[in-house]
């Protein structure tokens, strides 16, 4: 009987390290893998909002943005993203005659001389489970300087039969930019009042980055 209880309980043992590391081999599979990852532009929205006159928060997005992921499930501090913005393709609900002329210019984002807006990050600091702040180099106007940005994982999944675009990985972020600090200062109200238009922007952005590119 005793021989009989040992080998019952090696018997026991040996399928719940089988089935353990079945799952886990599940898990693996459901798991977005290591890689380049290549934004979905279909997928992308960046919104941004200033407060006007202290009455509203007046929105507006950009339409054209562009990026890379380097993402690393296991070591996510080890991630890096770059993107890419066109000032030219902001999006303004129901312009002025002019106004969108207006805010290409010097004033505001001078595209003529400066055509892109970029970040680069530099840094990526988890706070939880899924959630990081991701520092980086944002390039705006001519001028390069820090932001931090509050960004959430959403979860992903392997290459699959179908999407073909192969492994797919999504996130939220969200920020504030000073405007003034990239030499965007018009209309900022004097301090002690709000006629103008704040001088913090904020950013929120929804992505999905997938292992191939795109077709043109």
């Amino acid at each position: 009987m005793k021989a009989f209880r040992t080998f019952a309980a090696a018997a026991g043992l040996s399928i719940t390290l089988i089935a353990g590391a079945a799952l886990a081999q599940d898990a693996a599979a459901t798991q977005p893998p290591a890689g380049r990852y290549y934004m979905d532009k279909s997928h992308t929205s960046l919104v941004f909002r200033v407060s006007h006159l202290g009455l509203s928060n007046y929105t507006a997005s950009f339409s054209r943005v562009d990026g890379q992921l380097e993402f690393d499930p296991k070591n996510p501090a080890a991630m890096r993203v770059e993107a890419t913005i066109d000032p030219t393709s902001l999006k303004l609900n129901a312009p002025p005659a002019g106004f969108h002329d207006q805010m290409m210019g010097k004033d505001w984002f001078n595209a003529a001389q400066f055509p892109k807006i970029t970040f680069r990050s530099t840094k990526v600091e988890p706070t939880g489970e899924n959630t990081a702040k991701v520092t980086g180099e944002l390039t705006l106007h001519g001028v390069t300087a820090p932001v931090v940005l509050d960004v959430t994982y959403n979860g992903g999944y392997p290459p699959n039969n179908f999407d073909p675009g192969g492994a797919r990985v999504g996130f939220s972020a969200r920020g504030v930019v000073k405007r003034s600090a990239f030499g965007m200062a018009t209309g900022v109200p004097a301090p002690g009042t709000k006629m103008g238009v704040s001088d913090a922007v904020e950013v929120a952005i929804e992505t999905e980055f997938s292992s191939k590119p795109s077709a043109p």
